[in-house]
């Protein structure tokens, strides 16, 4: 039963209804928008099945799906040996379209600037019409063995462009500066049509040499009081870079950048030549301004066209695939060391030994060995 003040109330609603000229008629509404995208939403119920096959996946990558392409990544750096199954039948059905792709290393101190070098230097790319994946290594906490993966914020452009993909990754105590599976990553983005990959290492230093097995062309970020001539004469790192760029030479810094180039280039030409025939070289950049990227992308088609001319660059790719081949072969024997019955108990044993001083080092390996 309505009450008094419901029925007037009601009444009241009639009549503005009645009169839809009325100040106080009430107009259709639009429908609320959907708070989730049809695209998005129709692709989350897609994948939302327990199981893609790989012969799924490697049809998605193909034909340039990112979301087959970053589920695939996944599961080429999954731990479980389900996974790598999968992942190593993906690898299979798409190897024949990998290759075609300038592939580059990119390292550098930490705070060289190498991820805002990398947001312009893409940026210049797309602009040139080319399709650009970055797999970005991160390091891993040694305590807690998590990452931040925080270098996809830094490059806003590229994130937001259809044709570049981001993938950062941990490094998860892999040393040389790219984790495990970064060569299966790298070629998985080839595959998807991305003509130029760009690995950008975690950064730490003159050890980062692991990533020059795995690129054409290799670029180390320098800045301007980093180190004197001798330092750039050490060898290391230095000596296997294509190209050596002080960045950050903008403003009041650019003088001392300009100072460093010349020593740099000094220094260069100290180091034995190089077996790809390439004279290495110094420049200057800025990741901020974009002063130097066009010089240095023109430099790289240089270089690619210089070593494919006098016929290096398909002996190097041969090269870096027999160490690929060697580094996994030597990864799987000692996984399976560590897997034998007993194998533990054995290495209990023989820490105990060495703790105590019964035993010595080299005979208790050899034990373990036998």
């Amino acid at each position: 039963m309505e009450t008094p003040n419901e029925d007037i109330g009601k009444k009241n609603q009639d009549s503005v209804n009645a009169n839809p000229k009325s100040a106080l008629s009430v107009n259709p509404g639009v429908a609320d928008a959907p708070a989730i995208s049809p695209y998005i939403r129709d692709q989350r119920k897609t994948l939302s099945r327990k199981d893609i096959s790989a012969e799924e996946l490697a049809e998605g990558i193909l034909s340039g799906n990112r979301t087959h392409l970053s589920k695939a990544i996944t599961l080429v750096e999954s731990n479980l040996e389900a996974h790598n199954d999968k992942a190593q039948a993906i690898l299979e059905l798409v190897m024949p379209k990998v290759g075609n792709s300038i592939r580059m290393g990119i390292t550098g101190v930490p705070g060289v600037g190498k991820s805002t070098f990398i947001e312009s230097f893409g940026s210049y790319l797309l602009e040139q019409n080319h399709k650009l994946a970055v797999l970005a290594i991160d390091p891993s906490s040694q305590r807690t063995k998590g990452s931040i993966l925080g270098d996809k914020t830094r490059m806003e452009i590229l994130s937001k462009s259809e044709n570049a993909f981001i993938r950062p990754s941990p490094s998860s105590g892999s040393l040389g500066g790219v984790a495990r599976k970064t060569r299966e990553s790298m070629y998985l983005c080839e595959a998807a049509g991305f003509d130029t990959i760009i690995i950008e290492t975690v950064g730490v230093g003159q050890s980062e040499t692991q990533v020059h097995s795995m690129v054409d062309f290799f670029l180390l970020l320098m800045l301007a009081g980093a180190g004197d001539e001798l330092q750039g004469i050490k060898r290391g790192i230095m000596e296997m870079a294509d190209l050596i760029a002080i960045n950050k030479a903008d403003g009041p810094n650019e003088p001392f950048a300009m100072r460093a180039r010349v020593e740099y280039e000094s220094a260069l030409h100290l180091f034995p030549a190089p077996e790809s025939k390439w004279t290495p070289r110094a420049t200057t950049c800025s990741g901020i301004g974009g002063k130097g990227i066009e010089e240095i992308w023109k430099l790289v088609l240089d270089y690619i066209s210089t070593t494919k001319t006098n016929g290096y660059y398909a002996k190097n790719r041969e090269t870096q695939t027999r160490m690929w081949f060697e580094e996994t072969l030597r990864e799987a024997v000692l996984e399976q060391f560590f897997m034998r019955p007993g194998k533990k108990e054995a290495i209990l044993e023989s820490e105990t030994k060495l703790m105590s001083g019964q035993s010595t080092l080299l005979k208790e390996i050899k034990r373990l060995m036998d």
